[in-house]
Order: C-alpha cells, then sequence, then structure tokens
C-alpha cells in the first residue's frame, strides 16, 4: 500500500507489501526490500538501501510506570544518502541519520537520536533515545548504547558493549547522563560504561573492563574496576 501523497523519485525499487504513509519522501535510486512499512511524513535521500522486514519512522509509546514520557509531536525520520539499513530494523521519529550510515540487521534507534557521517550501527545493536553519535564512529555487534549519551567521532566499540545512565537504577534522584566518549577512544569487548563517565579523547578501554570513574585522554584502563595501566 502507497499513500496517494508519497513523492518518490526515479528509479526506486519496492519490495513485495510496502506500506508507505503519507507523506513520505523518497529519493533517486532507492531500494527498498519486501514487508517494510515506511511511517507517515519520513524523508528519505537518494541512493539510500532498506531491506526486508524493517520498520521506519515509528512512534513512541509507554505505560504508566515509564517515568520519563515519550516526547509527543516528534519531528520525522530524516535519512540522508547513500544510508543502508539492513534487515528487521526498527527507528524511530526525530533522528537524523547523516549521509554513509550503516544500520545492521536487528537494530533498533530510538527518538532524538542522530548518528553522524559514516557511521556504523552494526547487528544487533540498540541505540536508546536523547544521544548523539559523531562521525565515523563504530559500534560492533550487540552493543547496547543508553538514553543521554554522547559519542563523539571516530570512537570504536567492540561488540557486546554496555552503558547506563541511571546511577541509583530507577530512585529517581539521579539526573540521567549517559557516558560521554571523545574523539577518537576505543572501547573494548564486553566492556561496561557506568552513569556519567567521560572516556577521554584517544584511550583505551580494555576487554571486559567496568569504568567507574572517569578515563584521562590517551590512557588505557583495564580490570574491575577499571585502573591504569602504567
Amino acid at each position: 500500500m502507497i499513500h496517494e501523497s508519497v513523492v518518490m523519485g526515479t528509479d526506486v525499487s519496492l519490495g513485495a507489501n510496502t506500506v508507505i504513509e503519507e507523506n513520505v519522501v523518497i529519493g533517486n535510486n532507492v531500494k527498498i526490500g519486501h514487508n517494510v512499512t515506511i511511517k507517515a511524513n519520513t524523508t528519505i535521500g537518494n541512493g539510500v538501501q532498506i531491506n526486508d522486514l524493517t520498520i521506519l519512522g515509528k512512534e513512541t509509546s509507554s505505560n504508566k510506570k515509564m517515568a520519563r514520557k515519550p516526547l509527543k509531536n516528534t519531528t520525522p525520520l530524516i535519512i540522508e544518502d547513500d544510508v543502508k539499513i539492513g534487515c528487521s530494523s526498527v527507528i524511530y521519529r526525530n533522528v537524523l541519520l547523516k549521509k554513509g550510515v550503516f544500520v545492521g540487521d536487528l537494530s533498533s534507534i530510538r527518538e532524538n537520536v542522530t548518528v553522524g557521517e559514516d557511521s556504523i550501527i552494526g547487528r544487533n545493536v540498540m541505540v536508546e533515545n536523547n544521544t548523539t553519535i559523531g562521525k565515523r564512529v563504530t559500534i560492533q555487534t550487540g552493543c547496547y548504547i543508553t538514553a543521554d549519551m554522547e559519542i563523539e567521532d571516530e570512537v570504536f566499540f567492540g561488540p557486546c558493549c554496555s552503558t547506563s545512565n541511571d546511577k541509583y537504577m530507577g530512585m529517581g534522584n539521579f539526573k540521567h547522563q549517559g557516558p560521554i566518549i571523545r574523539k577518537g577512544a576505543k572501547i573494548g569487548n564486553n566492556a561496561t560504561l557506568l552513569p556519567a563517565v567521560v572516556i577521554g579523547e584517544n584511550s583505551i578501554v580494555g576487554a571486559g573492563a567496568v569504568i567507574t570513574k572517569d578515563v584521562p585522554a590517551n590512557k588505557t584502563v583495564v580490570g574491575n574496576p577499571g585502573r591504569l595501566l602504567n
């Protein structure tokens, strides 16, 4: 089903059972797989590839228990040129995927997120809301990127890293703040970053480390809790 208000460029390939809602704009040379749903007002640039079973422009939702209610009247999803999105991904409204971004299969990107040029969101990565990801960032398979997080340019996350933004786990006495990862930092496999820590520019967090305090620029930390290597 394609709504009559959709604006579509040239050389657009549509898979079976594609649903495109009202006021969607699609550029030229776009490939859309089978069973894809594109929600209202989404904008898709030129040369974009969207694989099977993906949902673009999803609305937010909540229940009574949620302390932080989703924003209302959010802006539409914008996907710039040459973005590639894998199978079974879910990308919300109020997201900006800049030119050349790659999103792997089974990934989810929540609202109020920007992903910078040529960055990689790996397979089965979860990116929560209110997070900014810079240019040429690599986030590998299975990482959890918490809400309220800042990731600067050229940062590397190994597989299965975990981050958090609530120091007292739902007690309501801590302003939510995820880790801040400065330019060029590298985070090893299965590392855990606790709320509000700052990982300094060009620093290295070893595999499996648990980071409870700020890491200085150009340093390496390992272990649980993380400790500086001499």
